[in-house]
């Protein structure tokens, strides 16, 4: 974890900490302290909680009675609820990225997905998750659309402390790149609608691994 420069530190504490969650470096119920945020991003407590709150106030994260405020627990309705968005809004964000994919981004993508075919090899699950998350974004930032964006990054906000549990299925690991390799294709031709069909089939087999470990959570 980095730490916060002092320049907007609330904004910073804000942004830092829904990094966090997109990143999976927080995992579902846990419990988050504010003194030991604090300390982890090198800031007083303050704009630790004041970020917290806010993040609150989005639900992405919760409050229970006591006050103590965790990563959220999701219910199996609600998670094929937020799988079937992501489905949508993302798969949208591919398509359009098809059409104005840069040479340069291409590249990027290329090396994101040569990285984590290495990390599944080695078994370094937070290389893949990091890489996971880059390969995801460097597509969706390509889309051109501010506002899809953010609300991707909002719906990963709530799906990032999942997919750490994904690492744990042998029986994803072993089909992790699967769609990941037909989207690189895909976009290499120019095929909008085959991203998107790419993208759909790389959160369905995600999720369908990960609806199977959310009754034991509960």
């Amino acid at each position: 974890m980095l730490k916060l420069e002092h320049q907007t530190l609330n904004d910073r504490a804000y942004g830092a900490l829904k990094q966090e969650l997109i990143s999976g470096r927080f995992s579902p119920g846990q419990v988050l302290v504010i003194r030991k945020l604090a300390e982890t991003f090198g800031t007083s407590t303050t704009p630790i909680r004041e970020a917290l709150q806010r993040l609150v106030a989005e639900r992405l994260l919760e409050m229970k009675n006591n006050r103590s405020i965790i990563v959220p627990l999701l219910s199996a309705s609600t998670f094929e609820e937020l799988t079937r968005i992501r489905i949508a809004v993302e798969g949208l964000a591919g398509e359009m990225a098809a059409s104005r994919m840069t040479e340069g981004a291409l590249t990027e993508i290329s090396a994101a997905l040569a990285g984590m075919r290495k990390a599944v090899e080695s078994g370094d699950a937070r290389a893949y998750l990091t890489l996971n998350e880059h390969f995801h974004f460097i597509i969706y930032r390509q889309a051109g659309a501010p506002i899809l964006l953010n609300l991707i990054r909002d719906l990963w906000g709530r799906a990032g402390p999942y997919l750490t549990l994904l690492m744990e299925a042998d029986s994803y690991i072993a089909r992790s790149n699967d769609a990941h390799s037909k989207i690189v294709a895909a976009l290499e031709q120019g095929n909008g609608p085959a991203v998107r069909v790419s993208i759909d089939n790389d959160i369905r087999v995600a999720a369908a691994v990960l609806v199977g470990i959310l009754p034991r959570m509960g």
